[in-house]
């Protein structure tokens, strides 16, 4: 067992961070980095596994559109053909006319039914799949992640960003390939009427264009002001209510109203620009519209009298003119979609960008495998050093060694390096350099499934999911047995107050575990840590929320769970030092005393004092 502390010179923790310049971190904005075209590619890939479905999807919008469209194309034939018919006693043609309408009416109904059923399924499939992504990936990344990165916007990212991308999937994206198609139809019929009417619809067109074009513009960096207005009140939101003690407790309400109220004004502000924007592109499209229209009828109505052009020809393509410019008003609509949706897109495939800072390997190894009777495993810290990003040095360069089946106690002042020494162990971070090793393999050699059933760690407030109590016990082992939870709970002590519950062992504990008491929340916890059985043992602070009765049984089952294993305790009560084979005394990232507790408390350093003040405060 060594430990050996290396320059000395290193500043502590609080005078590197202040020696350390700020920089600009990308946590600090709502738009994370993402490689160029990440929302192309992400889009792409949600998109690929539907293709069969929206190629039959676009056959079933072609027949749509081609029964809509032929209406005006049977109102010139009825005007040129049927209605002079008629001055014959022939009958037929505007009988024909009639059938045929009523069947393209049937039939577009019916086709634009079938589209939207289809449609709908294939976006709800996207969406699904999204959403699964999302989740899975904020539990792929990173402690250091999370840290940084504020769960508000996490929730922002999963739902108001994927409700954008769902009303422009499920409305606007319909009404978009339906103005689309309807374009290339109408445009088709024009040059098919006549071509100086397809001529000018085109022409009509230019002033349109830059309309919309500039709308685009104008309204992008709206949309992305108002997607990020929307998650500082979520973020806001969230952090009130899971703060909702403290917030009670110093009385914050009215300026947590205040603060609120600011954010709120601000996204009220901003989704009122967008509005503004879509209505000066609505009315200035209605404007360009009405000029056009009447203009051509103008023209048409000229070449109908010198004979160069028939009446039902201009009727049939004075209504195809108005509907190319009849979805304008939907146009805006799927434009302000589109754009809000593309703002979402850009947030969510910045945040699925995000790599982990402990990625898996590449070539990942097994731990050799322990003989029967084994005590845990040797942990040890080879050169380690570490720095978090946003600040200076917490660990300078050390070695320790750790034995087999030993159990050591860190002990120090807040702001040691304690809790980040352990999350090493843990691999929640990876050392800046060096390596931490679990029988002489390197943490990042193994995988995150092997390496968690080798090294479990308990924290401060132990974590219950709402559920069961079986369930939260058996999360140490997925398949177990209810022999084999309740044979865990009583090796704890845990046995006795779980069957006193109203379900016993089948009893939902709720949210965070708030039906059962804090030092039962930790019985359940290292019953879970006991079934999973793991060779190394991380405890933060275990007993340090607990008061004497509950300390004194939490105690007690961790004596039961450490017995045969490695373990690391970090401890502000020095009750749960006694334990230990080993205590480590730290400052500022370093060592600075190891021994065992009684040596260390017959001597004169820092833990003799220590614990000469925690004897006194029990007086």
């Amino acid at each position: 067992m060594t430990t050996t502390a290396l320059d000395d010179r290193e500043l502590p923790p609080e005078a590197a961070r202040e020696h350390t310049e700020p920089v600009d971190d990308p946590f600090d904005r709502d738009v994370l980095p993402a490689p160029k075209d990440a929302s192309r590619r992400l889009l792409g890939s949600l998109i690929r596994p539907y293709r069969a479905r929206m190629a039959v999807a676009a056959v079933v919008l072609l027949a749509q559109q081609a029964a809509v469209q032929a209406g005006p194309l049977l109102v010139a034939y009825a005007i040129d053909s049927a209605v002079p018919a008629l001055r014959e006693d022939d009958n037929g043609p505007l009988i024909a006319v009639a059938v045929a309408y009523f069947l393209c009416a049937v039939g577009g109904g019916g086709f634009q039914a079938l589209f939207i059923r289809l449609t709908a399924r294939l976006n709800q499939g996207i969406l699904l799949e999204l959403r699964g992504r999302i989740y899975r990936h904020a539990q792929a990344l990173s402690l250091d992640f999370h840290d940084r990165y504020t769960s508000g916007r996490l929730i922002s990212r999963a739902t108001s960003d994927v409700q954008s991308l769902r009303e422009l999937l499920n409305e606007g994206l319909q009404q978009l390939l339906m103005i689309m198609v309807s374009i290339v139809y109408i445009g088709g019929l024009l040059f098919y009427l006549d071509v100086g009417l397809g001529v000018a619809a085109v022409v009509s067109f230019v002033p349109l264009w830059f309309l919309v074009r500039s709308y685009r513009r104008r309204s992008a960096e709206r949309f992305s002001r108002r997607s990020t207005a929307i998650a500082a009140v979520i973020v806001k939101f969230t952090e009130t209510v899971g703060g909702i003690r403290p917030v009670q407790a110093f009385r914050r309400e009215r300026a947590n109203d205040e603060a609120f109220e600011r954010l709120n004004r601000t996204h009220e502000r901003v989704n009122g620009d967008t509005i503004l924007e879509m209505g000066r592109f609505i009315v200035l499209s209605r404007c360009v519209a009405a000029i056009t229209v009447a203009a051509i009828v103008l023209w048409g109505a000229q070449r109908v009298a010198s004979g160069e052009l028939a009446l039902g020809a201009l009727a049939a393509g004075a209504l195809y003119i108005r509907r190319l410019y009849d979805p304008l008003d939907q146009f805006a609509m799927v434009l302000n979609n589109y754009q809000s949706a593309v703002a979402s897109l850009d947030k969510i495939s910045g945040l699925l960008a995000q790599r982990p800072d402990v990625p898996e390997p590449e070539r990942p190894v097994r731990l050799p495998e322990r003989a029967a009777g084994t005590p845990g495993r040797e942990v040890v810290f080879d050169d380690v050093r570490f720095a978090y990003r946003t600040g200076g040095e917490v660990l300078p360069a050390f070695r320790m060694t750790l034995a087999a089946g030993e159990t050591t106690a860190l002990v120090g002042a807040t702001g040691a390096g304690k809790s980040t020494l352990v999350k090493l162990l843990a691999r929640f971070y990876d050392p800046s350099e060096g390596r931490v090793l679990l029988d002489g393999t390197d943490l990042r050699d193994l995988t995150t499934a092997e390496l968690r059933r080798g090294v479990v760690m308990v924290t401060q407030e132990a974590f219950l999911f709402s559920g069961t109590v079986a369930e939260n016990i058996a999360i140490g082992k997925p398949d177990a047995t209810r022999a084999e939870i309740e044979e865990a709970a009583r090796a704890i002590g845990a046995h006795d107050f779980i069957a006193a519950l109203p379900d016993g062992y089948d009893t939902d504990v709720r949210k965070r575990g708030g039906r059962i008491s804090a030092g039962q929340r930790q019985l359940v916890a290292f019953a879970r840590v006991l079934l999973a059985d793991p060779a190394v043992v991380i405890l933060d602070e275990a007993t340090s929320s607990l008061d004497i009765p509950g300390e004194k049984a939490v105690q007690e089952a961790m004596e039961t769970v450490l017995r045969g294993r490695t373990a690391v305790l970090i401890a502000h009560r020095l009750s749960t030092v006694e334990i230990a084979d080993r205590v480590l005394v730290m400052e500022a990232g370093r060592v600075v005393e190891d021994g065992h507790p009684a040596d260390l408390v017959a001597g004169t350093g820092r833990f003799s004092d220590l614990h000469r003040a925690w004897r006194e405060s029990l007086v």
